[in-house]
């Protein structure tokens, strides 16, 4: 070595591993076995469920989108149309506030049937 003192091993000519150098290594090789195990059960559950955990959080923020976007939708139609029968009819402000009432009715209605909560038709119900 650098500072004079040499491996018992190479002096003696030999190049076997101790008995504790050994243990480790098949310990070693194990843990790696079980954990390429792990993994691959891990990849075939994320195949099996469409992608895994970043998926989902983009999934689960796209039907956020969705939702928020059919109720302010439906509320903008109703405001924009009460508004139109306003100015065609001189009423202010009341079609502005029944239209806009109709639409925020006909949002949340969406927003449930979008979101399952609802049935999409009438004829489910009993």
């Amino acid at each position: 070595m650098a500072n004079g003192t040499h491996d018992d091993r190479s002096e003696k000519g030999q190049n076997k591993p101790s008995a504790d150098e050994t243990a480790l290594s098949a310990r070693l090789d194990r843990l790696n076995h079980r954990l390429s195990e792990v993994r691959k059960d891990r990849t075939n559950q994320t195949d099996q469920s469409g992608g895994g955990a970043a998926s989902s959080n983009a999934s689960a923020m796209a039907r956020g989108f969705r939702l928020s976007s059919e109720l302010i939708a439906g509320v903008l139609v109703g405001s924009v149309i009460g508004w139109g029968v306003d100015r065609l009819l001189s009423t202010s402000p009341w079609g502005l506030i029944v239209f806009f009432l109709l639409g925020f009715t006909a949002g949340v209605i969406n927003v449930m049937r979008a979101a399952g909560v609802a049935n999409r038709d009438a004829s489910d119900r009993s």
